[in-house]
């Protein structure tokens, strides 16, 4: 499985607020402090996989919780995929936050935990699959005001011929990211 990581704090890059909410739409649930929530999680009643991984990040025993995540499918392959040979990919994406502050508000902290899920993921098989987390900017609201601090966004994605064998990938790769972060959050 190929795995990397990445820094994105510029000016135009992708940052999250916390909590969020979309008019008419998705909306932030704390599955973490109440994971009865998951079932209004569109994209994790749908992918069964999906859920599972939320079921694991947010657990109580876990450092880590979710805020935001998607599914999807396509036929576009970028030029860094065609190593994978594959006519299909299916991918996904979940932000993921550390639960105390501390490390919520610490680049550190964010870097060090990427580096060594990085890490770990390399030493998987080698699967038509691939993960992506990106260090990016998130706003805390809280009783004492916004906070800037960050969080993570794990890109997810599996190759294949077709939506079915693609798809199956991008399960197999959600797993092992899965175990490496119950292992690295220990």
């Amino acid at each position: 499985m190929q795995a990397d990581f990445a820094v994105e704090l510029g000016r135009d890059d992708e940052t999250l607020e916390i909590p969020w909410a979309s008019e008419n739409g998705p909306r932030y649930y704390d599955l973490k402090r109440h994971p009865e929530l998951l079932r209004e999680v569109e994209e994790a009643q749908r992918f069964r996989e999906l859920g599972e991984f939320l079921t694991a990040v947010n657990s109580n025993a876990g450092v880590l919780e979710t805020a935001k995540c998607d599914v999807w499918s396509s036929t576009e392959i970028n030029p860094e995929e065609e190593i994978f040979a594959a006519a299909h990919k299916f991918g996904s994406y979940v932000d993921i936050l550390f639960s105390d502050d501390l490390p919520r508000f610490s680049f550190a902290d964010h870097e060090q935990w990427a580096k060594r899920l990085n890490d770990l993921l390399k030493k998987a098989p080698e699967i038509p699959a691939a993960a992506e987390f990106l260090i990016r900017r998130c706003y805390y609201h809280g009783a004492d005001g916004m906070r800037e601090g960050f969080y993570i966004t794990l890109y997810m994605f599996g190759y294949g011929e077709d939506e079915p064998q693609s798809r199956q990938r991008w399960a197999v790769g959600l797993k092992l990211v899965e175990n490496a972060i119950l292992q690295v959050s220990r």
